[in-house]
């Protein structure tokens, strides 16, 4: 094939996926990407994976969150190689960070390995954009270090968007269901300090929970597990669900705005829409990072 074809090939391709894309994609807004219960090594994994790969022609997304259970069964090196490094090889190659959290299948010794980002740790911070942090917490083991840990770093972001995620969902109307004693220390701290967006997983479904107390919370525990029917239709929780295939998300943040994109398996834009930070939240916010410069 000639490189003219080449590259026509590949320009049609890009546009197919332009056209799958739903998010405004702007230039200077922070892209990301989120899956939940990827680590299976199954085929649908692996083709989860592609689909990742294939959106971020359309989509540049630099980093990756993982909610947990990471790595299922083994954990030799070979496990790490077939259930992540392999399904992810094209954006691992690209220079795609991923940054995980811990699941009830997942370890410890987890937290040191390199590609995770977690730098041996179960619970971290980072901030990829001015104006937006991400808080990764163990739900495994919410230890008083750990809380206290969170209620500091939450009270000197001096973010504007703060974004939780952890594995076990404070709501979810699944197999599992609403970890309640979870949310009992972890919501009135969300509460206090202003998070905006809480993802988890462990339910291997997408539901997007009706705002609670102001916040807005997402499951998506269908990267590489699939629990078809599980979601419980009749729920009040339920903004909207998906259990039939497996997914992933897109997200972009541009001032005060959150775009997000559920995507299946097979390319089906399964839920999409915009969370908008209140104004007069985001000029305390603003003051309260001026106070600790």
């Amino acid at each position: 094939m000639r490189p003219a074809h080449i590259a026509a090939t590949a320009l049609v391709a890009i546009a197919c996926f332009a056209q799958q894309l739903v998010l405004p994609n702007r230039p200077d807004s922070l892209h990301f990407a989120v899956i939940g219960d990827s680590g299976s090594g199954d085929r649908e994994q692996y083709e989860v994976g592609q689909r990742l790969t294939d959106m971020r022609k359309a989509f540049p997304y630099d980093f990756v969150i993982m909610l947990g259970d990471n790595i299922y069964g083994g954990k030799s090196s070979r496990d790490f190689q077939r259930k992540f490094e392999q399904p992810y090889k094209a954006l691992l190659d690209a220079g795609v960070k991923f940054y995980a959290t811990l699941g009830n299948h997942d370890n410890q010794p987890q937290t040191n390995y390199k590609q995770f980002n977690m730098n041996g740790q179960r619970f971290y911070t980072f901030k990829p954009k001015q104006g937006i942090r991400f808080f990764a917490l163990d739900s495994n083991y919410m230890d008083r270090e750990q809380l206290t840990w969170l209620e500091k770093e939450l009270a000197n972001s001096g973010s504007e968007w703060k974004i939780c995620y952890f594995h076990h969902p404070l709501y979810a109307s699944g197999m599992h269901g609403s970890n309640m004693a979870l949310r009992a220390v972890l919501e009135p701290l969300f509460v206090k300090y202003g998070v905006d967006v809480v993802f988890s997983g462990h339910e291997h479904f997408y539901q997007r929970i009706k705002p609670q107390h102001g916040i807005n919370y997402f499951v998506s525990g269908g990267a590489g597990q699939l629990r078809r029917g599980d979601l419980d239709k009749r729920s009040d929780l339920t903004a909207k669900g998906f259990d039939t295939d497996y997914h992933f998300m897109l997200i972009e943040i541009a001032g005060d705005q959150m775009q997000f994109q559920a995507i299946s398996r097979t390319g089906q834009t399964v839920d999409s829409g915009v969370i908008r930070r209140p104004q007069q939240t985001s000029q305390a916010a603003t003051a309260a990072a001026g106070a600790v410069k």
